[in-house]
């Protein structure tokens, strides 16, 4: 009996070892977590919208008579799924490669002896990377190997001490904004969150495509609701067991559609205001955002600007914000007066 367990499972083992040598992605057990919450996602939207047309007759013969409508529907299904992927797949914006395009960039401005000669951005293949705010003139480049901590230090108030910026799992300084992710164990620029349906963190690179994902998922819920109340109210004749499953299948859908529509409407709260889920979650734990008043929005640029810089920005660009000044944090905490609002101030 012990001999044929050992058999069994050597066999086993080698079975999942020629298995992950011909797929490596699933050797690791964080990506066959991720590959596994993937694939629950996609069979979830098959489940609703596949017995939906298994179950509507009237949709079939809509279909037939306007194929047009179908066929918008399944188009939003898999632009979602697509969308989804895409988000999943894309990096949040990594505080290392920031930091080695910039090192990299110093380099090479040295050798050249061009550095006196370049503005304040790094450019290292497709990844640039951008100074904003009030020290976006400060050049960086041709500065010694340590030019990065340097960098980070000036988006800080003078008499900032390094160690409260440099981060104890990566040992890399931090520019205002970025926090580590010990799910993916590294520091990501304006962390947001760590999404476990996506399987990554949601930070500057990707949280536009985050919001369009939730958008058409959003989209989807509600049409696959609406096509599930019209299949309940037509006046036909069918067995009880396919109302259960239909009703079943519509609360757990309408959960998902409120919890898609507050999700969305957060997220679009901080898009225009420039914040992040951490940055006003751990607002009085956040030490450069401490001090600031609640209804004061530090790195906001007006409602129009922070929709341009989120939306229309090139995503191989990474803007490094440093923090605002006294003066501009006094002028953002004034009140609006009328001319305020006739002059757009707020845009």
């Amino acid at each position: 009996m012990t001999t044929v367990m050992g058999i069994c499972r050597s066999f086993r083992d080698r079975a999942f070892a020629r298995f992950f040598h011909c797929f490596p992605c699933l050797s690791d057990p964080a990506r066959r977590s991720s590959w596994g919450l993937k694939v629950t996602l996609v069979m979830l939207h098959l489940i609703f919208v596949g017995i939906l047309f298994v179950f509507d007759g009237d949709l079939i013969e809509k279909t037939k008579k306007e194929p047009w409508y179908t066929a918008l529907y399944l188009l939003l299904l898999l632009a979602t799924l697509v969308q989804y992927f895409i988000t999943s797949s894309s990096s949040p914006g990594y505080v290392v490669d920031v930091m080695r395009a910039v090192n990299e960039t110093n380099v090479i401005y040295q050798k050249s002896s061009m550095a006196s000669k370049q503005p304040a951005s790094s450019q290292n293949g497709s990844l640039n990377v951008v100074i904003e705010g009030s020290q976006s003139g400060r050049n960086f480049q041709g500065c010694n190997p340590s030019s990065w901590t340097k960098l980070v230090m000036d988006m800080y108030p003078p008499g900032t001490s390094i160690r409260s910026c440099t981060c104890s799992y990566c040992n890399v300084e931090q520019p205002p904004r970025a926090k580590h992710c010990h799910d993916c164990d590294k520091c990501v620029l304006q962390f947001d969150h760590h999404c476990v349906w996506l399987g990554s963190c949601v930070g500057q690179d990707n949280h536009c495509k985050f919001w369009w994902y939730i958008c058409e998922e959003t989209a989807l819920c509600l049409w696959t609701g609406i096509l599930y109340i019209m299949y309940l109210k037509a006046n036909i004749s069918r067995p009880w067991w396919k109302d259960a499953i239909m009703i079943l299948l519509l609360i757990a859908l309408s959960i998902s559609i409120i919890f898609l529509l507050l999700l969305l409407l957060f997220h679009s709260y901080l898009v225009l205001t420039n914040q992040t889920t951490y940055e006003l979650v751990r607002r009085r734990r956040i030490p450069y955002l401490r001090r600031i008043p609640e209804r004061v929005y530090p790195f906001s640029k007006g409602i129009c600007r922070n929709l341009y810089n989120f939306c229309c920005v090139r995503s191989s660009i990474y803007s490094l914000e440093p923090l605002p000044s006294s003066q501009e944090l006094e002028e953002k905490a004034r009140p609006y007066t009328c001319l305020d609002i006739l002059t757009c101030r707020c845009c």
